[in-house]
C-alpha cells in the first residue's frame, strides 16, 4: 500500500489522539471504488470494536455492496470543526480548528451471526437512547442487513489547534502575503 509523505508535517496528530478522535465522532464517509472505476463515498454510523471498524447497511444489494464485493480496499474518513480564526489582516488570512482522521483497509462482510448481534449491541451502546423500556439486544431483523468489518491497515490524522488570542490577529499579524494591497 502507498504511503504519500504528509505534505503538513506541522498538523501531524499523534497516532493516540487520532484513535481518540475516531472513538468520539457520530459517523464517517466510506469511500469505496466500482467496477466501472468509480470512487463512491457513503456518510455512515460506525462503531469502533475489535481493533476494526464496523457498519452496516441494508442486505440489498446496492451500490455500496456492490463495491465492497468488487474491491475490497476502502478508505474511511471522520472529521471534526471548530472555531474559525483570524491570523492576518485580510479576509483570506483565516483559519479553521479541526481534527479528522483518515483510514485505509481492507473492508468485507461479516458472515457470523453472533459477531453481527454483538455489533448491534455495541451500536446501540453508542447511538441508542439507553433504558426506554424495550427488550435489550433483540434485534429480530438480523437477517434484513449487512454488517461490514473494516480492517485498518494504516490510519492518518490531522489536526489545527485554535491558537490562544495572543496568537490571533490584531494581536499578532501573520499576514502571508505582507506586501500585498487591496486595489483602490
Amino acid at each position: 500500500m502507498s504511503a504519500p509523505q504528509l505534505r503538513r508535517t506541522e498538523k501531524a496528530m499523534p497516532h493516540e489522539i487520532a484513535l481518540q478522535v475516531l472513538e468520539r465522532n457520530f459517523s464517517g464517509r466510506l469511500a469505496t471504488i466500482g467496477s466501472d472505476g468509480y470512487p463512491y463515498c457513503v456518510p455512515l454510523l460506525y462503531v469502533c470494536m475489535d481493533g476494526a471498524l464496523f457498519l452496516h447497511g441494508t442486505a440489498a444489494k446496492g451500490h455500496l455492496r456492490s463495491n465492497i464485493e468488487y474491491e475490497p480496499n476502502a478508505c474511511f474518513e471522520v472529521d471534526e470543526a471548530g472555531q474559525v480564526f483570524d491570523y492576518g489582516r485580510f479576509e483570506c488570512d483565516s483559519g479553521l480548528e479541526f481534527a479528522s482522521v483518515i483510514l485505509f483497509g481492507k473492508i468485507s462482510i461479516v458472515g457470523d451471526e453472533g459477531l453481527k448481534q454483538t455489533f448491534f449491541q455495541a451500536f446501540m451502546a453508542k447511538y441508542g437512547r439507553g433504558d426506554t423500556g424495550r427488550p435489550k439486544d433483540f434485534f429480530p431483523r438480523l437477517h434484513y442487513t449487512t454488517v461490514y468489518r473494516f480492517d485498518v491497515e494504516r490510519l492518518s490524522g490531522k489536526e489545527q489547534v485554535l491558537p490562544p488570542l495572543y496568537e490571533q490577529w490584531p494581536a499578532k499579524d501573520m499576514t502571508k502575503t505582507p506586501n500585498a494591497r487591496p486595489d483602490t
